[in-house]
């Protein structure tokens, strides 16, 4: 198959059975390839699709720009324990200094004094503030995190994944995405 556009620009939106996306952030998006044998394994449905095509000797479709699955996946109720996780639930800061840059994440209670790393005792925490906390306790730091830690459910990191909308967002796409208005195209 060949395709005139690069194919990395025309992923698919991915919607559980119940048109929501699997996930807001990261997005949930296939490759146009990952589509296409969805549609031939005929498990999705394509509910928009983009103008460009691909095309083989004997065979012409358009590229899908949202699929739909055919059978509904439920979402984990509690969240794995990731990095990345931690970082959206604490809205890429730290938790110290409000910074974005150098994230890395903190234990509050050290783990020299015993600190577990769970969700209830990490925190996003910029490299120059994890530096300066070092293995002290918040009080004996003078830092104290803006947000307590806790576990988050799946909703807290949806809801965290929808103030970081991907720097595009196809036009086929906005109905199912619920992202402040002025974010549309």
């Amino acid at each position: 198959m060949t395709i005139a556009v690069s194919p990395q620009a025309l992923p698919a939106l991915v919607l559980n059975a119940d048109y929501r996306p699997l996930s807001y952030y990261p997005l949930s998006l296939w490759s146009w390839q990952d589509a296409i044998k969805a549609v031939f394994l005929d498990r999705v449905n394509i509910i928009a699709e983009y103008d460009q095509e691909v095309s083989s000797p004997s065979f012409s479709m358009k590229l899908p720009s949202v699929v739909c699955l055919k059978h509904y996946i439920k979402p984990s109720r509690n969240p794995a324990f990731t990095r990345f996780n931690v970082f959206l639930r604490d809205r890429f800061q730290c938790q110290y200094c409000g910074s974005r840059d150098e994230l890395t994440f903190d234990h509050v209670i050290p783990r020299c004094r015993g600190g577990e790393t769970t969700w209830d005792n990490v925190v996003a925490a910029c490299s120059p503030c994890n530096l300066k906390k070092g293995s002290k306790l918040p009080k004996q730091a003078g830092m104290i995190p803006h947000q307590r830690p806790f576990q988050p459910t799946v909703q807290d990191l949806h809801n965290n994944g929808r103030l970081f909308p991907p720097n595009f967002l196809h036009e086929s796409w906005i109905d199912y995405l619920y992202w402040d208005s002025e974010l549309e195209p």
